[in-house]
């Protein structure tokens, strides 16, 4: 593999002998997956809401715990934790990340008067610092519900109109960040997206469109079962047949979660060619349900994986638990494995779909080991406990579906190494400055 000036894939071939001084990996290599669906700020509440003192804990109460911590995070501390998550996504085999980004405003619910974008270019920032992809999403947000006019006090660090999502995009757009700590890594992308139907107006749907120039639409739809019944009452349509009806999907859409989807939704997604983010570690710890992994397969929609909630940073961990609740709720094995169609391996099914389908999310015509698309790969380490002694045919069968501690000795991202045998520069510096966010945030939550 021979990397271009331009930081894409110059050449790709198998069955060569290495050229002088060619750099010889250490371990198979596989092509980076796109982490499709991160709230970034979230890491800092990640494995600290799992106790319950009520009755019932559910999404709905996690959200609202979630805004409280919403509310403390300055854009600093914001930087500081997203360098973290976006360095442990790294290492979990991610080397692009689309941020679904509506923390925009001051912890007064004002708009930052020196500059609006201030906390997407924190975003920016720290995922420069680490060398990760970006795709950037600015967040139309809105109302709180479908009978809602304004949002909740708690949610007002959060509001966002088309037009404010519209000129945050155009502000961090080809802007160069501040700053000589900010290594160099691949170029930014920048899309757009809708929090939800219950979060946006209509009107506020078609201003986004109109100005979306091309550039991929995200939207969370369909995770909740209160949330299909709230638009069922507002609308006289379930959410999916909502959009299909009145917003015309394309394959610029992503759909997050869709895990309470019909046969005809999912056909209907299918026909617009607009694809689907699942987000199996967050959608299994906040109970959400488990979505219809076998009929989107077989209806072909473009699928990807997402962190959403940072409860792990683990691509294998979210193909792992994608295949596991299936297995769980249908009784079987190896569920996504199609033997009839010459894909017996779970695992490969599911990376090869979920690969193709991030690269799609994240605004990518190319994207994997090919020529033209950006120059990412993972080296698998092969030292790792569960994977000494397999075969090297089910590399990525053990790497899913057996635990590896540290899977991923290197990884490139546009053409330069990130980590190399398990080392990241300014890792410790990152987990320095995420400790004294984290550390100021809790500390500011005892006192209050």
């Amino acid at each position: 593999m021979r990397v271009g000036d331009d930081g894409n894939w110059a050449a790709v071939q198998t069955e060569v002998r290495a050229a002088p001084g060619a750099t010889l990996l250490e371990g198979p290599a596989l092509p980076g997956l796109v982490n499709a669906h991160s709230h970034a700020f979230q890491r800092a509440f990640s494995g600290l809401a799992e106790r319950r003192n009520v009755d019932q804990d559910d999404f709905w109460s996690w959200r609202d715990r979630m805004y409280r911590v919403a509310l403390r995070i300055t854009a600093e501390q914001q930087r500081a934790i997203a360098a973290q998550l976006y360095l442990e996504l790294v290492r979990g085999g991610y080397t692009q990340v689309c941020e679904f980004h509506y923390l925009h405003n001051a912890s007064d619910g004002s708009v930052y008067a020196d500059d609006p974008a201030r906390m997407a270019r924190a975003i920016v920032a720290a995922a420069r610092e680490v060398g990760i992809g970006l795709t950037l999403l600015p967040t139309v947000y809105e109302r709180a519900g479908f009978s809602q006019s304004t949002l909740r006090e708690d949610q007002r660090r959060f509001r966002a109109s088309a037009e404010t999502v519209l000129a945050i995009r155009d502000a961090v757009r080809g802007s160069a960040d501040e700053g000589t700590d900010l290594v160099s890594g691949p170029a930014m992308h920048v899309g757009l997206a809708l929090h939800s139907l219950r979060a946006v107006t209509p009107i506020a749907i078609d201003r986004l469109i109109a100005g979306s120039d091309g550039a991929p639409i995200h939207i969370h739809i369909a995770e909740q079962a209160q949330e299909v019944d709230d638009c069922l009452s507002a609308t006289g349509l379930r959410p999916i047949e909502w959009l299909c009806r009145h917003a015309s999907p394309d394959r610029r859409w992503q759909l997050v979660h869709a895990t309470h989807s019909t046969p005809g939704e999912i056909e209907a997604i299918a026909r617009c060619g607009a694809g689907v983010v699942l987000c199996p570690s967050t959608e299994a710890n906040l109970g959400d349900g488990v979505t219809d992994l076998l009929a989107w397969l077989k209806h072909g929609v473009s699928l990807s994986l997402g962190t959403d909630s940072q409860i792990t940073r683990s691509a294998l961990e979210e193909l792992r638990l994608l295949e596991y609740a299936q297995r769980l709720t249908k009784r079987a094995r190896c569920v996504a494995a199609a033997p009839q169609s010459g894909e017996p391996s779970t695992a490969e099914r599911l990376w090869s779909r979920v690969l193709h389908g991030g690269g799609r999310a994240a605004g990518f015509l190319l994207w994997g080991l090919q020529v033209g698309a950006r120059a990412d790969l993972l080296v698998v380490d092969t030292a790792s406990p569960a994977l000494l002694g397999v075969p090297a045919s089910h590399t990525l069968d053990a790497l899913a579906f057996s635990s590896p501690i540290r899977p991923f000795r290197d990884t490139l991202i546009a053409g330069r190494w990130v980590t190399r045998n398990h080392h990241t520069d300014r890792a410790a510096s990152i987990a320095g400055r995420f400790v004294d966010a984290m550390q100021q945030i809790w500390q500011e939550a005892a006192s209050a």
